[in-house]
């Protein structure tokens, strides 16, 4: 690369993000940690006009890193080694490894990504409740929700509320627990704490289970922790996901909400959520609600997430009693 000893990981991150648009590396820079945004905005700041040829570089580098990164995943890191090899040759595939492993968290436990479900809760359901909490914590949420759904009936609502209080776990505890499924912890693997787990994991796996198994873990986490399992429910369904919905059961959902609790709610979100409100009332209740929206003026933001909250509530409670549905996909997905 050109000037490459000059471009340190922070400028390469600066050049990337420029490429990709505003959108896109907005979204990234969210990821990010706040000293990491203000160091990066930095570079950014102080780009001037990068090369062509650089800025290919840079942008041909990190999909480099990222695929080789996914071999490892797949195959162990002999695999991205030899494939970047037959790839790039020799020098040039150490160089991407040796990179690679310095930068690069692999998340334990990926042996068993393409694990049958219906095995895999088979396997781990006689361990402690925590071992399977944090071995579902290091899934996807889809194959977390299929786990947990095939793990007996008494044992989900105690795993649930362990992934939801889970925080930090060792990398000794986590070593201990792949020795326990007889498998070799990955070799890239960065000696700190990682974090896991949480209310957001949980609430990612309960919105893809079937209700039944919704139910029950709800139910009874609300007898063990009334203010975790209120707290799980608020987040399942957040307001913007109103437009998931069918016209018939938002209708229905406008129908019970209070006109100033919806005008409310609708201040800040994105278009395509007021239209669809809006297209689901009739046209006088619609300019009513313009207008509303037009002389209210600046609202506090824990206002409007009230407002939200409240509609959401609304929202649930209709669909546990049948007369709208909220799609899961799987078992649960809608047929017309």
């Amino acid at each position: 690369m050109p000037n490459e000893d000059k471009l340190t990981g922070k400028k390469k991150v600066a050049i990337m993000l420029l490429s990709m648009g505003p959108d896109i590396s907005s979204r990234i820079l969210k990821q990010f940690s706040e000293q990491e945004i203000e160091a990066v905005t930095m570079e950014i700041a102080n780009l001037s006009r990068v090369e062509r040829e650089i800025r290919d570089e840079v942008l041909d580098e990190f999909l480099l890193i990222t695929q080789a990164q996914q071999f490892m995943l797949e195959g162990g890191v002999d695999y991205a080694r030899d494939l970047l090899e037959r790839t790039l040759g020799h020098h040039k595939a150490v160089d991407i490894m040796k990179r690679l492993k310095e930068q690069v968290k692999v998340k334990p436990f990926t042996f068993v990504r393409n694990t049958d479900p219906k095995q895999l809760a088979n396997m781990i359901s006689r361990e402690h409740p925590q071992t399977i909490a944090l071995i579902l914590s290091y899934l996807d949420s889809q194959q977390g929700a299929l786990v947990i759904s095939d793990l007996p009936e008494e044992m989900r609502p105690d795993v649930a509320r362990r992934i939801a209080l889970m925080d930090r776990t060792s990398p000794e505890i986590l070593k201990e627990v792949e020795k326990v499924l007889k498998e070799k912890l990955s070799s890239v693997f960065q000696q700190d704490f990682t974090q896991a787990g949480g209310v957001e994991t949980v609430v990612d796996i309960l919105n893809r289970v079937d209700r039944g198994t919704e139910k029950l873990i709800l139910e009874a986490l609300e007898k063990e922790d009334a203010e975790l399992a209120d707290e799980i429910r608020q987040r399942m369904f957040i307001f913007d996901d109103i437009i998931t919905l069918d016209d018939s059961s938002i209708q229905r959902i406008v129908r019970e909400v209070d006109s100033k609790d919806l005008a409310k709610a609708l201040k800040g979100v994105n278009e395509e959520v007021k239209d669809r409100i809006l297209r689901n009332i009739s046209k006088r209740a619609g300019e009513m609600l313009k207008e509303d929206l037009e002389f209210m003026g600046p609202v506090r933001l824990r206002e409007v997430e009230e407002a939200q909250q409240r509609i959401v509530g609304i929202i649930r409670r209709l669909d546990e009693s049948g007369e709208i549905i909220i799609s899961r996909g799987g078992e649960d997905a809608i047929i017309a």
